[in-house]
């Protein structure tokens, strides 16, 4: 019983090192919030990766099949999250999804609507003169 106790409260000192200090208390805000706040969410979704994979690891340890199962679940799901806002950083592919979530844009005056084009089986957009 103090065994199982001990280990919990490793767990919980573990995952909230690195967890809390990820959530910036206390940091100034800079002039360039928005990749700022990017970076936090990144940061945010690998500590919680590390400390899902920890959790995992007390699970097997203490051969606690449950922890075991939500461990792993939870640091494989951060993990993925934590790769999707890495790849979404890049400012091009962003500018490149916003000019094509649009349904027609307008350069000089003329008006060009976006055509969905299919080539060797993959999808792509472009836009063709109204």
């Amino acid at each position: 019983m103090i065994r199982r106790t001990l280990k919990a409260a490793m767990l919980v000192a573990l995952s909230a090192s690195m967890i809390v200090p990820s959530f910036g208390f206390g940091t100034p805000q800079h002039s360039n919030g928005s990749v700022q706040h990017r970076k936090q969410t990144r940061d945010e979704w690998r500590n919680l990766s590390i400390a899902s994979g920890a959790a995992a690891i007390l699970g097997l340890v203490a051969r606690n099949g449950t922890l075991t199962l939500l461990g792993t679940a939870g640091a494989l799901y951060s993990a993925y999250r934590y790769e999707e806002d890495r790849k979404s950083a890049n400012k091009m592919d962003r500018e490149r999804a916003a000019l094509y979530s649009h349904r027609y844009v307008k350069i000089n005056g003329k008006k060009y609507k976006r055509r969905v084009v299919v080539r060797h089986g993959t999808k792509y957009f472009q836009f063709v003169r109204a």
